[in-house]
Parts: C-alpha cells; structure tokens; sequence
C-alpha cells in the first residue's frame, strides 16, 4: 500500500527538484520499501496516470502475486512509475 499522502509527497519532491536519476535516486533512499522507475510517458501505453504534473506523470504498479501491473488503486500499489513528458506529450 502507498498512502495517498506519500504520493503527494512524491509529487511535490519531484515538482520541486525536477526529474532526473538524481531525484529518483534520492526517492529509492528515503523511500526503500518502495519501487520506482524512471521513463518516458510515451512508453507507457494505456493507463492513465493517477498524477500529472509539470513535466512528468505518476503511474502506481501492482507487485503483487509475481505479476507487476499498472493500478490505479494506491492499497494494492508496491512501487512507482515516473513518466517524463516530452515537448511533444
């Protein structure tokens, strides 16, 4: 489970510093009993991000029953996908 004010708390760290290996990094660190991944929002195809924000997205993923999968469900969420938004998004 991740709280709803974790997420928030993510956003505004995110927000605030910008997203790059740096920020991600300095996630994984505070937060080790969570998974968080970095990529392009054009990567990601179908679900709709439980976040948007300037410059990036956030998508929460199911580790649960050996099977990772996107949820828009923070109580069933393991980790945290940050999407990068291109010009182009």
């Amino acid at each position: 489970m991740i709280e709803p004010e974790r997420i928030e708390q993510i956003v505004a760290v995110v927000t605030r510093a910008g997203l790059t290996p740096g920020t991600v990094s300095a996630l994984r660190e505070v937060f080790p009993e969570m998974h968080f991944t970095h990529c392009l929002d054009d990567d990601i195809g179908g679900p709709q991000p439980v976040r948007e924000a300037a410059g990036f997205n956030l998508y929460l993923v199911d580790g649960h029953d050996h099977c990772m999968r996107f949820t828009d469900a923070p109580e069933r969420a393991t980790g945290v996908v940050l999407a990068e938004l291109t010009e182009e998004d």
